[in-house]
């Protein structure tokens, strides 16, 4: 089935380029001018990826983001201008999953399109593998998290980076080795997105999320998990 990208820009050139080269991967690709239309196609259209703008007319990127999480288990990519580091966090604990800042190189896009794409392939595999840590329970078949026998709702790239702790339990991996297993790019210098997700699984799993049983901080490195 061919894979399907929602671009959410409200800029017609850089909109119209980006499906252009998208279309040109092979790939379906429809553009959204603002965010009550983008809402709608996620709804509707249900994309794989969403390319989401912040500033958009009628409902801004940040609630699109906030209410697509709600609707869809799309990979979410915020494409942004804004330089502060505050809105590209904000949209990450919103559910983004990733972000490219303005301007952006339309190779390194794509090739993060072809990286989620190809991830995304590799997760439908079958496979029937649990890992238990005390009353927290991966799935892998499922895709689903418990804690003490209560769902967690995690987003695609939390659920892969809890995987890979768990997986790998009792073993430091560094801030790169964990980019690249769970983002499949380079480590960016901005490592924000990383910190993101480990505090949003520590609030879904820990008992104590200020002081962390399960997911350890190990200085100067990277992070272990200890459950």
């Amino acid at each position: 089935m061919q894979a399907k990208v929602l671009v959410v820009e409200d800029e017609q050139d850089v909109a119209r380029s980006l499906a252009y080269q998208l279309e040109k991967e092979g790939l379906a690709a429809r553009v959204s001018a603002n965010g009550l239309d983008a809402l709608e196609q996620i709804r509707s259209w249900r994309p794989n990826i969403v390319l989401l703008d912040l500033i958009l007319p009628q409902v801004d990127g940040f609630t699109v983001c906030r209410e697509a999480r709600q609707v869809s288990d799309a990979w979410i990519i915020i494409l942004t201008a804004r330089t502060e580091e505050i809105d590209r966090v904000v949209g990450l604990e919103l559910g983004a999953d990733d972000y490219v800042c303005k301007p952006f190189s339309m190779r390194e896009l794509i090739a993060r399109v072809r990286a989620v794409l190809r991830r995304k392939q590799e997760n439908q595999q079958p496979s029937s593998v649990e890992l238990v840590s005390g009353d927290l329970t991966l799935q892998t078949d499922s895709r689903r998290v418990l804690v003490a026998n209560q769902p967690v709702n995690l987003t695609l790239k939390e659920f892969e980076l809890l995987k890979v702790l768990m997986s790998r339990r009792g073993e430091t991996l560094s801030r790169e080795a964990l980019y690249d297993a769970v983002w499949d790019t380079e480590m960016p210098q901005d490592t924000r997105t990383l910190d993101v997700h480990i505090h949003s699984l520590r609030e879904k799993t820990e008992r104590n999320p200020a002081i962390p049983a399960r997911i350890t901080t190990v200085r100067g490195i990277g992070y272990r998990f200890d459950g």
